[in-house]
């Protein structure tokens, strides 16, 4: 085991990244990290995060304020003394669901010749099965090793999954490197996982496509309920308790969305497909979810008067869920889109977004966007919702309707106050 503090350098001051940079800072180790986006890097230098994520901002600070976290745009600046290297890039989607590694490719060939002998480079972010052994060749180091530690970090509540992991994963082909990269984490007293790279890599894959698959199972289950006349939150409550199942992602809603789930699963169902195996059940899950976002719009167009043409929509909620400002795959951004299509007049509401957004009004206030509205959708849970003042709103709106998206609202008192109510899955 390696003496505190480390010498850390983090390349990529992305989600991953920021939320790895200032909990490892946190944990007593020296942190550099380094992003080309100047203007995110002159941000984060004074104690200001650009990204919306509970307890970072403070941490940020704290970290600046100690001197062991610093910013740059310089790569090689940041791993110039480092014992170990997190390379937490951007692995988009590329054709054909495959995920698009060349910037990871990229920087390990530019850091490369630079690192200092013993130095472990680490894959952090999500990156396809191979690729330690890409970023290896790339590297082109014999004595640098390669190893992943794939994230595990819900968005909204990313320091407090990263200060307290519900497991930690290791892949490296030698048990000295692993071991060194779980120093790191032994101060977390969380359960440790040490495998070879490619079944590391796997893990995160698997992990975030049965949630999807479960989520889109709640869906589908959802719109069973409805055709039957069943309850949708009397099920799985009752599911709930069995710990086989256990109670969390059972709560339907708009479709899932966000960074990880569409990109993931594609690549997963990619995967397979070269390696001869069609994963239908994935492929399942994937259709099931793009036929909830139908779903939705059917329902909003209904609770319209069968159309929105040169009508207005109010979406409350614009983020692909609660407690985060990402509106990467947002089922409520899709819902938009096709209420557009369709000719209608979208205003919009978050507690995270301002500004401008193609095509669609972005309102101050829920209330401002529901004024004139044929239709409200709540597409997004985000807790003040729940508080509104409904007779405030049925004063403005244009119809008394509402599609809850997320089944966040109190539907009785609102049938009871004139509303028209559809949820998802319920009565």
């Amino acid at each position: 085991m390696e003496s505190e503090p480390r010498q850390i350098a983090i390349i990529g001051a992305g989600y991953v990244g920021l939320s790895a940079a200032v909990c490892l800072s946190y944990m007593g180790n020296i942190v550099r990290c380094s992003d080309l986006n100047h203007e995110r890097v002159s941000l984060l230098a004074t104690g200001k995060s650009p990204i919306y994520e509970t307890g970072l901002e403070e941490l940020l600070g704290a970290g600046i304020d100690s001197g062991n976290l610093s910013f740059g745009t310089d790569n090689l600046w940041a791993v110039e003394l480092a014992d170990l290297v997190f390379l937490c890039l951007p692995t988009p989607q590329g054709p054909e669901g495959r995920a698009d590694v060349s910037r990871v490719e990229e920087v390990a060939r530019e850091i490369g010749p630079h690192l200092r002998s013993g130095c472990i480079v680490v894959n952090k972010s999500t990156v396809p099965v191979g690729s330690a052994r890409m970023v290896q060749r790339a590297v082109g180091r014999r004595d640098v090793a390669v190893a992943s530690n794939p994230e595990f970090l819900r968005e909204g509540s990313a320091i407090q999954d990263f200060l307290h992991p519900d497991r930690i994963v290791i892949g490296a082909d030698d048990e000295h490197v692993a071991m060194r990269v779980a120093s790191l984490y032994m101060q977390l007293g969380a359960p440790l996982v040490v495998t070879d790279p490619a079944t590391a890599e796997t893990i995160k894959y698997a992990s975030n496509a049965f949630l999807a698959t479960k989520v889109s199972f709640v869906n589908a289950l959802a719109a069973l309920c409805e055709a039957i006349g069943a309850d949708m939150a009397s099920v799985v409550r009752g599911m709930g308790f069995d710990p086989r199942i256990g109670g969390a992602y059972l709560q339907p809603g708009p479709g899932w969305g966000g960074s990880c789930f569409p990109k993931d699963t594609a690549a997963l169902v990619r995967l397979g497909d070269d390696a001869g195996y069609d994963f239908s059940l994935l492929r399942g899950a994937i259709a099931v979810n793009e036929q909830q976002h139908g779903r939705v719009l059917e329902k909003t167009v209904r609770l319209a008067g069968g159309s929105v043409l040169d009508a207005r929509v109010a979406i409350w909620g614009l983020t692909f869920k609660a407690g985060t400002d990402d509106l990467r795959y947002s089922p409520a951004l899709e819902l938009a889109g096709r209420l557009r299509e369709l000719g209608a007049k979208v205003a919009v509401y978050d507690p995270t977004v301002s500004g401008e957004l193609d095509g669609l009004e972005v309102a101050p206030d829920p209330y401002a966007a529901a004024t004139g509205a044929v239709v409200t959708v709540v597409a997004t849970e985000w807790d003040e919702f729940r508080w509104l003042d409904f007779n405030k709103v049925g004063e403005i709106v244009a119809r008394r309707a509402i599609v809850d998206a997320r089944n966040l609202l109190d539907r009785d008192a609102l049938r009871r106050a004139g509303f028209a109510y559809e949820g998802i899955g319920v009565r």
